[in-house]
């Protein structure tokens, strides 16, 4: 038995539903990259830029790096979809149970351990935080497709995965890409409510709610406030209406299943809770990664789209917080909602 089949079963013995490798060297999308954040797309999120020379050469991080393995995981609940409701926020399925970069790094790392002792070799394990450009070597490594709306899809599992990669400088027997089935479907580009996808397989991130909602810090440009709709944090919209996530199998995993106070949770409730409940809300899931002074940012918009003007005494308190962009985006929400003169927005779609 050769290593790559050796390391693939160990990788699905530890949890991971898919393990695949592929050659740690350049490819068409890699290439583009410079290309994409010339254009600008990368928006605020600085690190990209500063992390370009080793994402297009991983050499710089592990000398010698030959391949890379990638595993997956399938995080999909058995949640309904993205669900709206004016009185409700809405926060991305990947985030409702425990922070997935700490669950996968543990078992990347007890994978990159096994294959140090049973194959040799050097190792570097990566989990969405390092210089890597994850979904392209998943790409190579059979994992699944590029989608238009850029996620790995896989043909048993659809989009709801979560990705890491472990470099060794290891030479193995690299797997064989999936074809692109996609065909002419523009399901994710016409579902979105900011036009983030601006053309199939490119995205401006600027644009996207997930980045507007977790990446940027400060001010959202107004006229992209009313796209976010009731989105707290993150965006799911791309992969609900992906036809390959129809019938996307549930994840057994405990630690992805929803916590409470994070599915769907009533506006009044976040709007009233005080700093410390929502540390306590946040603590050890991805969202922590706004910040509370993001998400009540966040909370403020998805209050002014709600279109509910009862909800304006709640936030009135939030015109005096302590962060500017808090009591910016307090003033915006009051007077969206105090333009209604009263009256409850009935429209259905708002959102």
């Amino acid at each position: 038995m050769s290593d790559a089949v050796r390391i693939k079963d160990k990788a699905r013995s530890l949890g991971f539903q898919l393990a695949g490798i592929a050659p740690a060297g350049p490819s068409p999308e890699t290439l583009f990259y410079p290309e994409w954040l010339a254009r600008g797309y990368a928006g605020e999120m600085g690190y990209l830029e500063r992390q370009a020379s080793a994402r297009l050469n991983p050499a710089e991080v592990l000398p010698g790096v030959r391949s890379a393995i990638v595993c997956a995981v399938n995080y999909n609940t058995g949640r309904p979809l993205t669900t709206f409701d004016r009185a409700r926020a809405w926060v991305s399925r990947y985030a409702w149970g425990e922070d997935y970069h700490e669950t996968l790094a543990a078992k990347l790392c007890e994978l990159a351990d096994w294959i140090r002792a049973n194959c040799g070799g050097e190792t570097r394990t990566y989990v969405d935080t390092g210089p890597l450009i994850e979904r392209v070597y998943a790409k190579y490594a059979g994992v699944g497709w590029f989608g238009k709306n850029t996620c790995i899809i896989n043909p048993k599992i659809g989009s709801w995965i979560f990705l890491g990669c472990v470099l060794t400088n290891l030479e193995l027997d690299f797997d064989t890409p999936l074809p692109d089935r996609c065909g002419t479907c523009t399901r994710c580009i016409d579902a979105c409510p900011t036009h983030a996808i601006v053309e199939p397989y490119v995205l401006d991130s600027r644009k996207c709610i997930s980045y507007l909602t977790i990446e940027l810090r400060g001010e959202v440009p107004a006229g992209l406030r009313e796209g976010i709709g009731h989105h707290l944090f993150g965006c799911d919209i791309c992969q609900d209406v992906c036809p390959w996530n129809r019938k996307a199998p549930g994840t057994e995993a405990e630690g992805f299943q929803s916590r409470p106070g994070l599915f769907w949770p009533e506006l009044e409730r976040l709007l009233d809770m005080q700093e410390e409940e929502w540390r306590v809300l946040i603590r050890g899931t991805a969202m922590k990664r706004a910040k509370v002074k993001g998400l009540l940012r966040n909370l403020m918009i998805v209050a002014g789209n709600s279109g509910l003007p009862r909800l304006v005494p709640r936030i009135e308190r939030f015109r005096l917080h302590a962060d500017p962009v808090v009591r910016s985006t307090a003033e915006w929400a009051t007077g969206i909602l105090a333009s209604l003169n009263g009256r409850e927005n009935d429209n259905p779609d708002r959102g």
